[in-house]
């Protein structure tokens, strides 16, 4: 029997960090804070690319598509994380439960083709500039992007439906404040090997390509880079990829270390400080874009004093 026959009058039991009430208050306060700040530095970079001609690039094409799919995955899980901190109210219906799992793992999985797509944008860019608007022309963007967009939903359609199937047995007790894939194995009352073995292939589809895809995309900007006899040339293609690389590397690192380590050193706090973790790297992508980007930080300028407009 499956979990939606066992949990549909029930739900789960997030035991989050019940046992450090302290500790939640201050977490409370910190995802707060954090969330807030991703809502309004997000908008901020989805309403200058649009507005300001300047930005209307590829490059800044995938940065608001980048930006939106942060505003909706912190959506995704803050909110319940802030109801389940704030006070005893630590439950969520089983439907709930199934629609946070569907659409984090969703935005999670297009994020991360996402980003080995912007590493394209970059090869090209550095690469071969002289054909770059012939490449990545709209149509070209908008299809790479449809390509993010069906590869994390299909991401999260295997990850999910495998999850959901497995028995409970009984046990409605979460040991986290969300819906969260190796928290909720640790749920099932059967042997779960087959279900991991199949889960952590498909991790490896995702996780382990698009990383390797960035790595090889950089290696040929590198060799490009040193190539550049102009100093001001070299350090404007520097600029342009710097940005991207540590982004990459925050969120790469983060989730390849949450993901494709064994279930059994899948610890309950670590678990739950590496998911807050994930909440603070879309604010992390804003400042990273935004101190580091000239045209960004012109353009928000022009924002804020209310010179930018729509043409």
């Amino acid at each position: 029997m499956g979990w939606a026959n066992h949990s549909s009058l029930m739900g789960f039991i997030l035991l989050g960090f019940s046992d450090h009430p302290r500790l939640e208050a201050v977490l409370f306060v910190f995802v707060l804070f954090f969330y807030l700040l991703t809502v309004v530095r997000n908008f901020a970079i989805i309403i200058v690319s649009y507005l300001d001609p300047p930005l209307y690039t590829p490059m800044y094409f995938f940065l608001r598509k980048l930006s939106l799919l942060d505003l909706c995955f912190t959506t995704s899980l803050a909110p319940q994380t802030l109801v389940n901190l704030r006070g005893p109210e630590k439950t969520i219906s089983y439907g709930g439960c199934v629609v946070q799992l569907y659409i984090s793992l969703a935005l999670g999985s297009t994020e991360y083709i996402l980003l080995a797509v912007m590493a394209l944008d970059r090869y090209i860019a550095v690469c071969k500039p002289l054909h770059y608007v012939v490449i990545m022309n709209p149509q070209a963007c908008q299809q790479l992007a449809s390509v993010s967009w069906l590869s994390g939903l299909a991401n999260s359609l295997i990850h999910a439906t495998f999850i959901l199937q497995l028995p409970l047995c009984g046990n409605h007790r979460l040991g986290h404040f969300i819906c969260e894939v190796p928290a909720l194995l640790k749920l099932a009352g059967v042997d779960t090997t087959i279900n991991e073995l199949v889960l952590f292939v498909v991790s490896i589809l995702f996780l382990v390509i698009p990383p390797a895809l960035v790595l090889l995309f950089y290696g040929f900007i590198t060799r490009a880079m040193l190539r550049i006899k102009s100093v001001e040339a070299r350090h404007k293609a520097c600029s342009t990829c710097s940005s991207h690389l540590i982004v990459v590397i925050i969120f790469y690192g983060t989730i390849i270390y949450m993901y494709l380590q064994p279930s059994d050193s899948y610890a309950q706090d670590q678990g739950k400080f590496i998911s807050l973790y994930t909440m603070v790297t879309p604010t992390l992508n804003h400042i990273i874009y935004t101190l580091r980007n000239k045209d960004m930080r012109e353009a928000l300028k022009k924002l804020l004093s209310g010179k930018l407009c729509s043409l």
